[in-house]
């Protein structure tokens, strides 16, 4: 299936309006004390007093004992899946609608991914399916590693029935949280009680240090062994000593303090961003084909992307057709995610179901969901949206 090109960039400002991204940082203002305090203080390095400043304030937020500050979700994914046990030989199991992240630090510790379907309401994994698939791998003496579940878009997976699932082999649970910071589940964070959970700080994230994560847990011993390889697994000792070896995993104290200015501003976000949902939902939720990520009843999303299905028999036109229509009048959107089972790169991994990802994937549109995003903004989405649907009706 074509897709939308990701280069030359599309959305230059149109008929004198300026472009309206997906999902741009938005800069509140504490963001720049905690980079001066930062630069005052000399600490430029991965060392320094707001990271510990920071990472208290993430565990705080969350309800997670421990925070360890890293360069990126993806180094705190690789350093849970090392810590977890995860090696050459092991199966680590993830849904198939996700970012390739969730499993390449699998790949990085030599393990084989398996992907499954996911839930067609919340689009995470699917939690019934997961339980069959591991009742029939006990049966097979072929049980995972490790399951990674994701939270989609910032809604939460049903980890409880997912831990529960996995409880019963022995297998342990690690949550990519890379969207969820902010989102709940059965009235606590999202990604509390598993193992461990990775969030993330990029640019684009509801919070941003520009480029960053964490891994948060509530076991001391496997947030004390992630710090120690995030800096290089450096031994205690007057001189360089190593009895293992580690990453460069590390963030630095200036990205921190942008950090910790933008948790200051965490509620906030949150509800800009679902209140951004619930307008979508009202404007454009009559529109004959268009569907929305639905909200379990136990969760609260943070809404990171408001993502819509768009089925073209009713609307007149597929998410491709919408997503090219708007970039052309300077507004970014971005497609569901391809399934990872239909990536080239595992051709030849094994697949659990597909199909529900599959079509999401084929229908799927994620529209301008930054907090910051002005409702003059959202208007030009809406507006552009519903003129489509009348020119084909």
């Amino acid at each position: 299936m074509n897709r939308l090109p990701a280069e030359p960039h599309p959305f230059d400002a149109q008929a004198g309006h300026p472009p309206i991204l997906l999902s741009p940082p938005e800069l509140a203002g504490a963001e720049f004390r905690g980079v001066i305090e930062a630069l005052a203080s000399n600490w430029v390095a991965p060392v320094g007093p707001l990271i510990g400043r920071f990472e208290a304030a993430l565990a705080a937020a969350t309800g997670f004992r421990h925070a360890v500050a890293t360069s990126s979700c993806t180094a705190a994914l690789h350093l849970a899946c090392r810590l977890l046990g995860v090696g050459p030989g092991d199966e680590v199991w993830a849904p198939t609608l996700t970012f390739i992240a969730s499993v390449a630090p699998a790949l990085q510790q030599g393990a084989t991914p398996v992907f499954l379907d996911v839930d067609p309401a919340t689009w995470t994994l699917d939690a019934g399916l997961l339980a069959e698939a591991l009742d029939a791998a006990a049966r097979a003496g072929r049980l995972p590693r490790l399951v990674v579940p994701t939270d989609l878009y910032g809604h939460p997976a049903d980890l409880a029935a997912i831990l529960a699932a996995c409880a019963r082999h022995g297998v342990a649970v690690l949550s990519d949280g890379a969207a969820s910071l902010g989102s709940a589940a059965r009235g606590r964070h999202a990604g509390r009680d598993a193992a461990a959970a990775c969030v993330s700080f990029n640019g684009n994230k509801i919070v941003t240090t520009g480029g960053g994560g964490a891994l948060l847990s509530d076991d001391a011993r496997l947030a004390d062994a992630a710090r120690h390889l995030a800096t290089q697994a450096r031994d205690p000792a007057p001189h360089y000593e190593h009895t293992t070896w580690g990453y460069n995993y590390a963030l630095s104290n200036v990205l921190a303090g942008i950090g910790l200015g933008q948790m200051s501003d965490l509620d906030r976000r949150v509800a800009r961003r679902r209140a951004i949902f619930a307008r979508y939902r009202d404007a454009l939720g009559a529109l004959p084909g268009i569907g929305f990520q639905q909200e379990a009843p136990w969760a609260r999303s943070n809404r990171w992307l408001t993502a819509v299905t768009v089925d073209p028999a009713r609307f007149g036109a597929t998410a491709e057709e919408i997503g090219l229509a708007l970039a052309a009048a300077g507004i970014e959107t971005r497609p569901v995610w391809k399934p990872m089972h239909l990536q080239p790169v595992f051709a030849g991994a094994r697949a659990i179901g597909g199909a529900v990802a599959a079509a999401l994937f084929a229908r799927g549109l994620c529209l301008p969901s930054g907090s910051g995003l002005a409702p003059e903004a959202q208007d030009r989405v809406i507006a552009a949206i519903a003129a489509l649907h009348r020119r084909v009706a």
